[in-house]
């Protein structure tokens, strides 16, 4: 069956330019390509046809012979795969496969931004509350000063890699698909270093520790990041830095137990503060506070005393302090204090009803249960 004309293929005419000889090779085969059409076999088939019309015209040689004789001027160049003409048809034929996978595909990106850090920092619960300024010392890799991060011994520079002529990557085909590589020779950089830096050994960083000063702002909480811009790795080749991200952890305070912008605390009270009622001292972040307790106030209670927690950072207002009432027993009690006790409990026996109505109605409970 005779072939048809190349140019009829790609719908062009016999003047047309390298562009929209790229352009419509491009628009065919993003709508023939078999992946697009799995249950049109004649896809394939116009596909190919549009590939081969394409390996043909877009080589400046290969196109002036066949307008010269036509197809019996390439028949030993086309449809065979050779390597020559491939770099023009390898980099269309990698701008479909962007097109019809996800998006265009862009040249391959020596650059990189660095590596983001993490520096775990453990506070008091007086520097979350109000907070505080302190320094830390970290190690980083950051940019060679010797050769400025290039890699190549100073006075030198790096040098384009002749495998892939400075690209990073490198070609093969295979059939009708092309399959790219990253460089073994320049591992995708495109350049190769001749002659490394002593310092960083051409890695272009070296490790290093620095200080710095944070700024623990008032409020933060267990798990709080601060970010401290650019203050991470070293990018590679000239890319960006990363950033350096502080991690708040509280430790354990010895009173107040933290919720948020809440605080809680057990207060201990006498048996006789608990009976009569009293007035206490209670600490708190910003000194003490008083607290009038009640008569017969049980264990259990909570006094609540307001604005007295922490502000949170993404909060406008202070939360509240929480006291929870614990009566203590009296412990290592002297003759004197137990005889006392003694005639107290049989006095309350006497009408147990009304001095113990929580031991009641507990007793009453049992019964029942049983």
């Amino acid at each position: 069956m005779a072939k048809k004309d190349y140019y009829e293929v790609l719908g062009l005419s016999r003047q047309a330019s390298d562009d929209e000889i790229k352009k419509s090779f491009k628009k065919l085969a993003m709508k023939y390509h078999p992946d697009r059409n799995p249950d049109n076999p004649k896809a394939e088939e116009s596909f190919k046809e549009a590939k081969e019309a394409y390996e043909v015209l877009s080589d400046s040689q290969k196109r002036s012979a066949y307008d010269q004789f036509g197809h019996a001027g390439v028949d030993q160049s086309v449809g065979g795969g050779g390597a020559q003409g491939f770099g023009d048809f390898g980099d269309a034929f990698g701008d479909i496969f962007g097109d019809i996978f996800g998006g265009k595909q862009s040249q391959r990106s020596n650059v990189y931004r660095g590596a983001d850090l993490r520096y775990n920092m453990e506070i008091t619960l007086e520097n979350a509350a109000k907070g505080t300024e302190t320094k830390i010392r970290v190690p980083v890799l950051s940019t060679c000063k010797t050769c400025s991060g290039s890699g190549a011994k100073k006075g030198t520079e790096p040098v384009t890699c002749q495998t892939c002529q400075g690209h990073g990557q490198v070609r093969m085909q295979q059939g009708f698909f092309s399959v790219q590589q990253t460089c073994n020779e320049c591992q995708g950089t495109g350049k190769v270093i001749k002659d490394p830096c002593q310092d960083c050994h051409g890695a272009g960083r070296v490790k290093e520790s620095k200080t710095l000063a944070v700024k623990i702002p008032a409020g933060v909480d267990e798990g709080d990041r601060i970010r401290l811009s650019g203050e991470g790795e070293a990018g590679v080749n000239g890319g960006p830095t990363g950033d350096l991200y502080v991690v708040i952890s509280l430790k354990e305070h010895s009173i107040f137990q933290r919720d948020g912008g809440n605080l809680h605390c057990e207060m201990p009270i006498s048996f006789s503060t608990a009976a009569l009622g009293g007035e206490i001292k209670i600490p708190t972040l910003d000194g003490t506070a008083k607290i009038k307790i009640a008569p017969e106030t049980q264990t259990g209670a909570v006094f609540r005393l307001r604005g007295k927690g922490i502000k949170p950072v993404r909060q406008s207002q202070y939360g509240d302090l929480h006291c929870h009432v614990v009566v203590e027993t009296p412990v290592k009690l002297n003759e004197s204090q137990k005889k006392l006790l003694e005639e107290l409990e049989v006095i309350n026996q006497k009408d147990s009803d009304k001095h113990s109505p929580r031991s009641k109605t507990w007793l009453d409970k049992v019964k029942d249960f049983f």
